[in-house]
């Protein structure tokens, strides 16, 4: 008994090497040996919710199944990690330099005089935080949003479980502690009877947010151009050659002049040339858009 045991809670080397290669091809994300553990845990919950007796048998069901069981598998592996307003200084530039200078009589030479059409990509929005705290920051920067300004949020991730939550905009009421008072009670409503240590988010923030499904290293379907794109924390999870092609990527669905935010411990590297660096991991497009040519 104790042997089967044993088998049963070893995650074997050949196991976590498929693992690793399962998902890299499947998301693009790498997956080292400081991630053993977390990989340990979250396949512990997987094979209970198979009803299997091992890891290696829930390598079997991918191999056997991988396109039925890719989609619960990556949901279960992938890091959903978030706060509102993380990283706070990203939406006090937002707040303060950003937002000033395209609402300014003189929007400069990346925005026609008069054009007033606003584009943001959350491209692993998670669980929702990060776009309702640009949408918060959109409504206190921008008075005449409503009726002046034709303002978009597109919000996407790679887990569909996560996008739900967002889309349906519920917290526990420990998750807007930190947002700032006049911001919880402007923006968020609290729960009743059920649902009494809940908050709902107000519909104005939901109405500038569309969530939908996307892994990154797939086809984009928009069309962009993007004014701003908040690519935080994901980029840490590619390796370097994926990397640059995605900061490639958003480089060409960006407008000139916009904005490419990354998470605190992540940089362009060899990129970093194609890019203005405007403040803490912010990162401005040229106004030149033949730069690259």
């Amino acid at each position: 008994m104790t042997n089967e045991r044993e088998r049963a809670v070893c995650l074997s080397d050949k196991d976590f090497k498929f693992i690793c290669q399962y998902v890299y091809e499947a998301a693009g994300i790498v997956l080292n040996g400081g991630k053993r553990e977390m990989v340990y845990r979250r396949l512990t919950r997987i094979v209970r919710d198979r009803n299997l007796d091992s890891f290696t048998s829930y390598c079997k069901l991918l191999r056997a199944s991988p396109n039925e069981e890719k989609t619960y598998f990556i949901n279960a592996i992938t890091t959903n990690l978030t706060s509102f307003f993380r990283e706070h200084h990203h939406f006090e530039y937002l707040l303060q330099k950003e937002l000033p200078k395209l609402l300014s009589t003189n929007p400069g030479p990346n925005r026609r005089k008069g054009d007033k059409r606003l584009r943001i990509w959350s491209c692993a929005t998670s669980t929702g935080e990060e776009p309702y705290s640009i949408a918060i920051t959109l409504l206190e920067g921008m008075k005449a949003l409503s009726t002046q300004w034709d303002v978009k949020i597109l919000a996407t991730d790679i887990d569909s479980n996560v996008l739900a939550t967002a889309s349906n905009g519920i917290y526990e009421n420990k998750r807007i502690e930190d947002v700032p008072a006049n911001y919880q009670k402007k923006y968020f409503h609290k729960g009743r009877g059920d649902n009494v240590s809940k908050v709902k988010v107000d519909q104005k923030l939901q109405e500038l947010i569309t969530f939908k499904q996307l892994n990154l290293l797939h086809e984009w379907p928009m069309k962009g151009p993007f004014d701003v794109i908040f690519c935080r924390n994901v980029i840490i999870y590619f390796d370097k050659p994926t990397q640059q092609d995605l900061f490639a990527r958003y480089y060409e669905m960006l407008s000139p002049g916009g904005l490419l935010i990354l998470g605190h411990s992540e940089n362009l590297g060899a990129y970093q040339k194609y890019f203005e660096n405007v403040g803490r991991t912010i990162f401005r497009k040229p106004i030149d858009a033949n730069l690259l040519g």
